[in-house]
């Protein structure tokens, strides 16, 4: 093999080398963002269960009376 064919292999290795480092990077991130979107869609269904809960409580009912007009 000539220098600079074997010039051009190491540059490719390096750069798949550099490719597959980021492409791992980017799996761990996007672990990571799921994790977090799994973690705060479980808070928000806590807290719309909570909401629903206080709002059933907070709604007075209506007594059922006839209208002044009859």
């Amino acid at each position: 093999m000539s220098a600079p064919e074997e010039d051009r292999l190491v540059a490719l290795e390096i750069r798949y080398a550099e490719q597959e480092r980021t492409l791992a990077e980017l799996s761990d991130q996007l672990a990571q963002q799921w994790k977090t979107i799994e973690r705060l869609q479980k808070k928000l269904d806590a807290l719309t269960e909570r909401f629903l809960a206080l709002e059933e409580q907070a709604t007075p009912e209506a007594p059922v009376t006839k209208p002044p007009h009859w």
